[in-house]
């Protein structure tokens, strides 16, 4: 856009209308800029102003033609239809795009080199320092995480930190930016802010130092009474209610209310936090707390659900709060639970109780923790059954609210991967060697400063067993479907793998499910500076994650060989026959301890506090009423189908080749 100086009759028309400048010829104007809406203003500095033919039309029908209406403006660019009205303090380096609604607000104010939230290190697991994540716009919960815990590889955490350095320079400037279609309305202080296209900022108090990623695919809405100091906020974020944020970055779709307290942490995707209070925590995608008195601190969560009152302690008063705590993808803490750092948590896992002895689970996933006389019991395997855990691996897509094209997070949401299919094959070593050890007639097993019963580690062996053939049967079966196949070695030729990479061990790279292999040559590539840029790190974790099935595939195909003692190019008809039958099996055996843990939901003791003033027929009337049927319930009907459409899937592919035995 084109400027020009003012006119004489312009300058003559403002003055008439209560505006003021030591200097006229700093304001530049568009061509087809109107003086009439210019009234009440000072301004000073360089000054360019567009043209104002839009009429916003607010809430209940007010319209309030676009314009600049009592503020001051010092070094300002201000777009086309612009709405600038009741600025008390005053407007300062800023570039306020076009079509932007600003309005009843304190102070808008850039200072000399600001970097808008980018740089700022954030102090994460350790209160004390050394995981400090730099952050920046583009940072995704995988390279959080390397930043985070792969300090062990120290030139290549100081690569990373000169990439993001890098970018931090090029977001660098003495102008701050306010993008088109933003609203502010009734706001307090909002300084070194750069602001995304579409956001909606209503009646925050103090915005100081950050970026807000909002875009039109997904704007964000900061609301009242919110304070934010040296943040990022990503696309799609919600933070209402007098949230206070500090240090923090906030990933996309992340919902933040009811006076949550987030400080020196990072909040990835679609995470929520509403009442209670989260601090130096590393919380991966999917991290969610709702619950007045909940303290997440200091640890590394993702697909958490935080009980009512859960608390963990990184202090044991000695060198200070510098114990930090893992709790692996999709574990639950019920209401007062704790947890005393360090320790570890595995995948899926329930804890229950307060649990003070440090133990390590992590190699003994779908378990339950539960404190038993100041004594941690844990029950291998058991949630592997349970209808909660199915229940939430269903739902994490469906919830998943970032609307933004360029999703900073890949996220695998398998319930069953090589990542826990690995870890459940050495829980079964572990129990087996407990068992060897201990011999068969014991009560119960010592493990990692935990307790097993006798019934629990051979349940543990049996729940993953069938999780095991589950997946590997799962993995044959997808390879093999819709596909006709005239010989044996035609269904070889379509086992064969298309790529060595997926053996070995796979880690959840905070929602990322990869090869260890991977994220070692995409470090590798960062330090032989192959890449150098942010977005060519985040397109690599995108390409890990497109690939996941192939090598998942190869994975998975290894371990049946190593079942079958034989490689793929020697499997018979007859062993693929008895792989799928052992799934079905397996598949059809889960489903019946899903069936029987839902039915539990409807059992005379779920029906207590139902049919109030009346008697037993009354309260099953009310029960049903409230609570439906069981066999009606949508859950129980998508079991019972489920062992249909499996069992029927797997008859499909052994009626398909069965005649080529």
């Amino acid at each position: 856009m084109t400027h020009r100086n003012l006119t004489e009759s312009e300058i003559t028309i403002l003055k008439d209308q209560y505006c003021t400048c030591s200097d006229w010829s700093k304001i530049k104007v568009a061509e087809g800029f109107n003086p009439k809406y210019v009234k009440h203003v000072h301004f000073s500095g360089d000054i360019l102003i567009g043209k104002f033919e839009r009429v916003f039309e607010l809430e209940g029908g007010l319209k309030q033609h676009s314009g600049i209406f009592h503020a001051t403006l010092h070094n300002c660019q201000i777009g086309n239809n612009v709405f600038l009205a009741n600025i008390h303090r005053y407007i300062a380096n800023y570039i306020i795009a076009d079509d932007c609604y600003i309005e009843n607000t304190q102070l808008l104010v850039t200072e000399q080199g600001s970097t808008f939230g980018n740089g700022k290190d954030i102090a994460v697991l350790n209160e004390a320092g050394g995981r400090e994540i730099r952050i920046t716009d583009q940072l995704s919960s995988h390279l959080a995480y390397i930043l985070t815990l792969y300090r062990h590889r120290k030139e290549t955490i100081e690569n990373i930190t000169k990439i993001i350095d890098q970018y931090t320079e090029s977001v660098k400037s003495d102008m701050g930016y306010i993008a088109p279609h933003v609203k502010i309305t009734t706001c307090r202080n909002i300084k070194n802010v750069k602001i995304g296209s579409h956001a909606t900022i209503d009646s925050a108090s103090e915005l100081v130092n950050g970026s807000i990623n909002s875009n039109a695919s997904d704007p964000v809405y900061i609301g009242n009474g919110v304070i934010a100091k040296n943040f990022i906020i990503s696309s799609g974020v919600q933070a209402t209610d007098d949230t206070l944020i500090e240090n923090c970055f906030i990933g996309q779709g992340t919902l933040l209310g009811k006076h949550f307290s987030i400080y020196d942490s990072v909040y990835f995707c679609n995470c929520q936090g509403f009442h209670g209070e989260a601090c130096a925590i590393f919380g991966g995608p999917f991290t969610v707390t709702h619950h007045k008195s909940s303290l997440l601190i200091a640890g590394l969560f993702s697909f958490l659900n935080a009980g009512s009152g859960s608390n963990q302690s990184n202090h044991m008063y000695k060198l200070g709060p510098i114990h930090q705590g893992v709790v692996e993808r999709g574990s639950k803490t019920t209401s007062d639970s704790y947890i005393l750092w360090p320790a570890k948590i595995g995948a899926f896992s329930l804890v229950m109780g307060r649990h003070t002895h440090h133990s390590d689970t992590s190699n003994l996933p779908f378990s339950y923790l539960i404190e038993n006389d100041n004594e941690t019991y844990i029950v291998p395997g058991i949630n592997i059954k349970s209808v909660g855990t199915i229940r939430d691996a269903q739902k994490w897509p469906k919830r998943d609210r970032r609307k933004d094209p360029n999703k900073l997070d890949q996220i695998n949401f398998n319930l069953l991967s090589p990542y826990t299919i690995q870890k459940m094959y050495a829980g079964i070593d572990i129990l087996n060697t407990l068992k060897s050890l201990s011999g068969e007639t014991s009560h119960t097993y010592s493990y990692q400063s935990t307790i097993i019963n006798q019934s629990s580690l051979k349940k543990g062996i049996g729940y993953y067993n069938m999780a095991i053939n589950k997946f590997l049967g799962n993995s044959i079966i997808s390879r093999l479907k819709e596909t006709k196949f005239e010989s044996i070695e035609e269904i070889r030729e379509r086992l064969k793998p298309s790529t060595e990479i997926g053996l070995g061990t796979w880690n959840d790279i905070s929602g990322l499910i990869t090869p260890a292999s991977e994220i070692e040559n995409l470090l590798n590539d960062i330090d032989s500076k192959k890449l150098t840029s942010l977005e060519e790190i985040n397109e690599r974790f995108k390409s890990i994650h497109s690939n996941y099935y192939e090598y998942e595939w190869t994975w998975a195909l290894n371990k049946i060989e190593e079942k079958l003692g034989k490689k793929y190019t020697e499997f018979t008809i007859q062993d693929i026959i008895e792989l799928v039958q052992v799934w079905i099996k397996s598949v059809v055996d889960l489903d019946k301890l899903l069936y029987e843990d839902a039915k539990k939901e409807f059992d005379l003791i779920s029906r207590t506090g139902f049919g109030a003033d009346g008697d037993e027929e009354t309260k099953a009337q009310d029960f049903y009423n409230v609570r439906g049927k069981f066999e009606e319930n949508p859950f129980v009907k998508e079991v019972l189908r489920h062992i249909e459409v499996k069992t029927a899937l797997g008859q499909e592919l052994i009626n398909r080749i069965e005649h080529l035995a």
